[in-house]
C-alpha cells in the first residue's frame, strides 16, 4: 500500500494548486517543500515586485508630476525600506493563506528536500533526518532559479539575482539591468521612480523582445522619457566588482565600451531546478537544457511521474504553472480535462506602462502564411485613459484577414493585464473580431479601446 495517491515536490503556484486540485477530486495528497510555501512567485517574485511597484507608481507621481494633480510639498521622503516592508507583509499574508488552504483540503505538508529513490518512492531530508514516503503518483514541480552569465557570481551587494533585488531595503544611486525581459522592465519602472539612475543592457535588438515590435517600441519610448539608458543589441563580456561598485564591459558591433554603476542586476532567464532530484535514476527523461518533456496531460516517460510549471520549459509563468496543475490532477484521476494552448496563454509585464499579450505578433502571423489585418487604437484617445493621467500605448489586434479569426492582441499602457481574459477567452472559443468588437463595453472604460481596436481592424474605429 502506498502512503499517498499523489505527492507533489514543490509547492509554488503550479504545485500547491496541484495539490488542492488532487486533495479536491478524493486523492490522499501530499505537498514537499524545502524553502517556503508559495514558491518563488508569493515570496520572492511576482508578489512582492506587484507590492513594490505600486510603491512605485506613487513615488514617481509624487516626484515628477506632483503638480500636475494639484499636490505640493516641501522635502519630500521615500523611504524605501517601508516599501519593502509593505511587499513583505502582503507576501506573508498569502504564503498563510497558502497553509490554511493546505489544512482545509487535507493536504499533508512535508517540509525537506526530496529526491526519488525508486518510481514510485521519495526521500524527504531536512534538519539531518531521512523520511520516506510512498506514492502511487508524482508530481515534479519543482520550478526554476536564475540563470547567471557564465563566470559570474551573486554577491547580494553588487552583483545581484531578482531573489537579491526584491529582497534588500535600499536602493543604489546607480544600477546596471542586463536583460530587457520582464524582470529586468519591472525592476527598471521601480528603480527609476525612486530616481536611481538606470541603464539597461539587452543581447537582442529591442527590449522585451518577444513582444510586438511595436509594442517593444513604445515601452523603449517611454522608459527613454524616465530617462533610463537602453543598450539593446549589446552583449555583455565582463563584470567586475570595485571598489566604488561594478564595471560591466559590453560590445555592441564589436566596439567595447565600459558602463559603471553601484550594482548589476543579472536578469537574463532562468533554469529549471530538475537536478538532484534522482530523476535520471528512475528513468525520467530530462532534455539537454534541463528541462523536463511532458505530454498534453503532463506525464513524463515513466509511468506515474508527471511534471508540470517552469520545470517543463513550457511557457514560464506562474498562472501556466496553475493550469497546468489542475490539468495534471486532473489526468491521474481520469477525470476529462484539457489540451493547454501555450500560444493563447496570457503574457504580462508589470512595468510602467504595463505590456500585456496572447497569441501570434504581427510578424510571427505572417511568417505562419496567414493573410493578416490589424487593428490598433490609443489610449490617447481613450476617455478613462485621459482621466488617470496615464494615457500612452495602445491595443493592437492581429487577425486573419479571411476568417476574422483573432490570432493575437498586443497592448502597452494602463493597467493593459487586466484586458487580457476578454481577448483570451474571445479567441479560446472561437470568437470573431466583429464579436469583439460588437460586444458593449462600459463607459468610460480601459476595455473601450479594444472595442475601439476591433472596429479599426474591420475597417474604421469610431473615435478615431
Amino acid at each position: 500500500m502506498s502512503d499517498y495517491d499523489v505527492a507533489v515536490i514543490g509547492a509554488g503556484p503550479g504545485g500547491y494548486v496541484a495539490a488542492i486540485k488532487a486533495s479536491q477530486l478524493g486523492l490522499k495528497t501530499a505537498i514537499i517543500e524545502k524553502e517556503y510555501m508559495g514558491g518563488v512567485c508569493l515570496n520572492v517574485g511576482c508578489i512582492p515586485s506587484k507590492s513594490l511597484l505600486k510603491n512605485a507608481e506613487l513615488a514617481h507621481t509624487l516626484r515628477e508630476r506632483a503638480d500636475e494633480f494639484g499636490f505640493s510639498f516641501e522635502n519630500l521622503e521615500l523611504d524605501y525600506a517601508k516599501a519593502v516592508d509593505r511587499s513583505r507583509k502582503v507576501s506573508k499574508r498569502l504564503v498563510q493563506g497558502i497553509g490554511f488552504l493546505m489544512r482545509k483540503n487535507k493536504i499533508d505538508v512535508i517540509a525537506g528536500e526530496a529526491k526519488l529513490t525508486g518510481k514510485a518512492e521519495i526521500s524527504v531530508s531536512a534538519d539531518g533526518e531521512v523520511k520516506k514516503i510512498s506514492a502511487k503518483n508524482i508530481i515534479i514541480a519543482t520550478g526554476a532559479h536564475p540563470f547567471m552569465i557564465p563566470g559570474v557570481e551573486a554577491d547580494g551587494e553588487k552583483v545581484l539575482t531578482y531573489r537579491d533585488a526584491i529582497l534588500q531595503t535600499t536602493l543604489p544611486e546607480s544600477a546596471i539591468i542586463i536583460g530587457a525581459g520582464a524582470i529586468g522592465a519591472e525592476f527598471a519602472t521601480v528603480w527609476s521612480s525612486y530616481g536611481v539612475k538606470v541603464s539597461i543592457v539587452e543581447m537582442l535588438p529591442r527590449v522585451l523582445p518577444l513582444e510586438d515590435e511595436e509594442v517593444s517600441a513604445e515601452l523603449e519610448k517611454a522608459f527613454a522619457k524616465r530617462g533610463i539608458d537602453i543598450h539593446t543589441g549589446t552583449k555583455v563580456m565582463k563584470i567586475t566588482s570595485t571598489a566604488k561598485g561594478v564595471e560591466v564591459i559590453v560590445s555592441k558591433d564589436d566596439e567595447e565600451s565600459v558602463l559603471k554603476a553601484d550594482q548589476v542586476l543579472v536578469a537574463i532567464g532562468l533554469r529549471p531546478n530538475s537536478r538532484g532530484l534522482g530523476l535520471e535514476d528512475v528513468g525520467v527523461k530530462i532534455n539537454e537544457r534541463g528541462f523536463i518533456p511532458v505530454d498534453d496531460k503532463m506525464a513524463t516517460n515513466v509511468k506515474g511521474i508527471w511534471a508540470i510549471g517552469d520545470v517543463t520549459g513550457n511557457l514560464q509563468l506562474a498562472h501556466v504553472a496553475s493550469a497546468m496543475g489542475i490539468v495534471c490532477a486532473e489526468n491521474i484521476t481520469g477525470k476529462k480535462s484539457v489540451k493547454l494552448n501555450y500560444t493563447n496563454m496570457p503574457r504580462a509585464t508589470y512595468s510602467h506602462p504595463q505590456v500585456a499579450s496572447f497569441g501570434l505578433t504581427e510578424a510571427q502571423a505572417k511568417e505562419k502564411g496567414h493573410e493578416v489585418k490589424t487593428g490598433k487604437f490609443p489610449f490617447q484617445a481613450n476617455g478613462k485613459a485621459l482621466g488617470l493621467g496615464d494615457y500612452g500605448g495602445f491595443v493592437k489586434l492581429v487577425m486573419d484577414a479571411k476568417t476574422e479569426k483573432l490570432l493575437g492582441a498586443h497592448m502597452v499602457g494602463p493597467d493593459v493585464s487586466e484586458l487580457l481574459p476578454e481577448l483570451t477567452l474571445a479567441a479560446n472559443n472561437e470568437l470573431s473580431v466583429e464579436d469583439i468588437g460588437r460586444n458593449v463595453h462600459a463607459h468610460p472604460t480601459l476595455s473601450e479601446v479594444i472595442m475601439e481596436a476591433a472596429h479599426g481592424t474591420l475597417g474604421g474605429a469610431i473615435h478615431m
